[in-house]
């Protein structure tokens, strides 16, 4: 229920799913009114099938992920919690990232002072620490009503369970089970492998310098045939494995090595805090890492309490913030590149500024497994982290440090590269956080399939999407995503579609459910709700005239268009999250190439871009128009250009063209089988008219008047 939130409202965010689970109904507030005295009156029952909470047992399961998130139609705000639970004369601690109340979900008795339900200040979702109940701050309301209307003192945790799950869910719950099992009772310690083959395990992973102390405090075991380490995910009251994680490693021809991941259940459902269980009650500092061989390496050398992301830097998914609300100091330490760093100062935000410091990467502070390879004092580096929050101004010597680490990192400065795009990496460089790119073109030009090509290269690289398309519907542009992600057209090749479906579904690609005419304000709602939950990276809005009919009719629209763009502008700027906004253009003649001044609008939108992008196109008549791409605005390092693109119809992609195939210049179109005549090249249109011009003035001109040798004379001597 934390990731299915339970809120009213027609604001949604929809993530890339198998339509058979994108039907699932909850109980509404009534029906938990009508059976709540019920199940006040009656012993806890043993539930099979359910797929939330099993309270009596201590876990929790996992739906199947339903991929999608309903948004209130007007968002909770910590105020308004605040002065709901003083109405109710509900005392509360103010936490961090959450408010603290006392369970009400057990007994008063055994509640003594401990404050043990988190509300998230963001969402209003809760989660009880005794019980893991979770739910909407909705539901918390309507159990705060049952508990007042029936003077009850607590309230069984069985009240917000879901519809019993279908049989194909609780197949597939069982099977990953299953898999767990097996998988975990299959692999053995490190510690009882041969010194020789243990050494040779830690050569591979690069960790020599990891004990098998280390090791073994940590359940770290090793999958032999695949030669994988085994991270072990142990959760709820009585510490049951819940899912583990493998990491594989593999040398390239640099020498280095690259890991690859898999987690059962799969990523959506695997919410794993590595490390959690060894945090003391009483601890009160943390080191978050990216890798869980990074945290291994901050508790050996610092004897810190370390814990490890799910998912690295990609997400910060909010149902684990109630597990890190004990902590007054939290170092975030997730890496030692740039990407690390953003994923840093937008993890710190969720977590609490004033309580968070974070470990600026370099040449002298690597990652940790790696500072720990290179004999690096780990606890130094922890020291020395800088704190999260800053004054509004600062000075040349706070910044030296961020301007020494763009200098030296060009590379990851510059942001993710398009593998399908090359060209577009020369001209702007790659895809950065942080910047609103405006991207226009002529009517029926291909606008949306470029765009939704370019944002899934980007997707499939790791880079969190959230697509809002008003013009057309989610489910063809679904379908123009898988064309081009198969690279192939899959009506004609339907055996392959469920193979295709499953890798598509497994990106980081979100939906919002708008189509027509939408507010600004909701859509924006919309998109803040989907940074916090999913930790969005990329913005896709799709197209900026359909936010302008719903704005007061009387205000003049250039205003309108205006202040639309300053609210992304500023979303994009407070949010590092990259914005794509296309704009169709003004109505120009058929025959003129777009310009910046072509936007439709006032010069707003060029001002406030980072990046201007056209898709140009020269319309011919006997074959499909040429496209290019043109940069004409590029505030990262100022290069502009354009490029040409082909159409692959089959594949509904775009792609760079051999060099040479075609000019960039403007060329009139010349059949390749047109024969020559009389020895001669064939003319273009324009040139046989030049030549009957002057054949015509050749013929009318006047012969030439020959001066007599006297002028001439005169001539030269004047």
């Amino acid at each position: 229920m934390w990731r299915g939130l339970l809120l009213k409202g027609t604001a949604c965010v929809l993530q890339v799913a198998a339509t058979r689970f994108l039907h699932q109904r909850r109980f509404s507030s009534l029906c938990l009114r009508l059976l709540t005295p019920r199940l006040l009156h009656r012993p806890p029952l043993r539930l099979h099938g359910t797929g939330y909470f099993l309270a009596h047992s201590g876990t929790r399961s996992y739906k199947k992920d339903t991929k999608f998130t309903e948004f209130p139609a007007s968002p909770v705000t910590v105020t308004d919690i605040k002065q709901y639970l003083r109405s109710k004369d509900i005392p509360f601690h103010d936490g961090y990232s959450c408010l603290h109340i006392q369970s009400i979900f057990i007994e008063a008795s055994a509640r003594k002072d401990s404050f043990s339900l988190f509300i998230d200040k963001t969402t209003g979702q809760f989660l009880c620490m005794d019980t893991l109940v979770e739910g909407s701050w909705e539901d918390l309301q309507d159990c705060l009503e049952v508990m007042q209307k029936e003077e009850q003192d607590f309230l069984s945790p069985h009240v917000l369970l879901g519809y019993p799950e279908s049989v194909e869910e609780q197949e597939e719950r069982e099977r990953e089970l299953r898999e767990v099992q097996g998988i975990w009772s299959s692999s053995v310690p490190l510690t009882d492998l041969p010194e020789d083959e243990a050494q040779l395990i830690k050569t591979m992973f690069q960790i020599t310098k990891i004990s098998n102390a280390t090791l073994k405090k940590f359940c770290v075991r090793l999958f032999k045939p695949t030669k994988s380490l085994v991270f072990p995910w142990f959760g709820g009251p009585d510490s049951s494995l819940k899912g583990i994680k493998l990491l594989s490693a593999q040398r390239t021809d640099s020498d280095k090595v690259t890991y690859n991941e898999a987690t059962v259940p799969k990523c959506s459902s695997y919410y794993n805090l590595f490390g959690l269980p060894l945090v003391n009650r009483l601890d009160s500092e943390v080191v978050v890492t990216g890798q869980e061989l990074d945290a291994l390496a901050v508790s050996q050398a610092t004897g810190l309490p370390s814990v490890a992301l799910p998912r690295g830097v990609s997400c910060l998914p909010p149902i684990l913030l109630p597990y890190l609300e004990q902590f007054k100091r939290v170092t975030l330490w997730l890496g030692g590149d740039i990407r690390s760093w953003e994923a840093s100062k937008i993890f710190s935000r969720k977590l609490g500024l004033r309580r968070c410091s974070l470990v600026r990467p370099g040449e002298y502070r690597p990652c940790p497994v790696e500072a720990l390879a290179r004999g690096k004092n780990l606890s130094h580096i922890i020291k020395a982290s800088i704190p999260a929050a800053h004054k509004s101004i600062v000075s040349f010597k706070q910044l030296r440090e961020d301007v020494y680490g763009e200098l030296v990192n060009t590379d990851q400065v510059a942001g993710v590269k398009w593998t399908r795009f090359p060209e577009l990496n020369r001209i702007l460089k790659g895809h950065r956080k942080g910047e609103l790119t405006v991207f226009t073109g002529p009517t029926g030009s291909g606008k949306t399939t470029f765009i939704s090509e370019l944002a899934l290269d980007l997707c499939m690289q790791g880079v969190n999407t959230l697509w809002g398309s008003f013009e057309i519907n989610n489910v063809r542009l679904a379908k123009i995503m898988l064309t081009q992600f198969a690279m192939q057209r899959l009506e004609e090749n339907l055996e392959q579609y469920d193979f295709w479906a499953d890798k598509f579904e497994e990106l980081p690609l979100y939906f919002m459910t708008f189509h027509g005419q939408q507010n600004i304000k909701t859509v924006l709602d919309t998109m803040q709700h989907a940074v916090y939950l999913y930790d969005i990276n990329h913005v896709v809005i799709d197209n900026l005239q359909f936010m302008m009919g719903q704005e007061n009719l009387s205000v003049d629209k250039f205003a309108v268009q205006d202040h639309i763009i300053g609210v992304f502008r500023k979303f994009a700027t407070n949010s590092s999250c990259h914005v794509t906004l296309i704009i169709h253009p003004r109505k120009e003649e058929d025959d003129r190439e777009l310009q910046t001044a072509s936007i439709f609008g006032s010069a707003k939108a060029s001002q406030e871009a980072d990046n201007v992008l056209i898709l140009q196109e020269k319309k011919l008549v006997t074959i499909p128009g040429r496209r290019s791409l043109q940069v004409t605005k590029n505030r990262f390092d100022g290069d502009v250009g354009i490029f040409p693109l082909d159409f692959i119809k089959a594949s509904l992609t775009f792609s760079t063209p051999i060099k040479g195939k075609h000019k960039l210049r403007k060329v009139a179109y010349k059949p390749e089988n047109e024969e020559e005549v009389e020895g001669k090249p064939a003319l273009k249109k324009e040139e046989v008219k030049k030549e009957k011009v002057e054949k015509a003035t050749k013929a009318t001109k006047t012969p030439r008047t020959v001066k007599s040798p006297a002028t001439e004379s005169e001539t030269a001597q004047k």
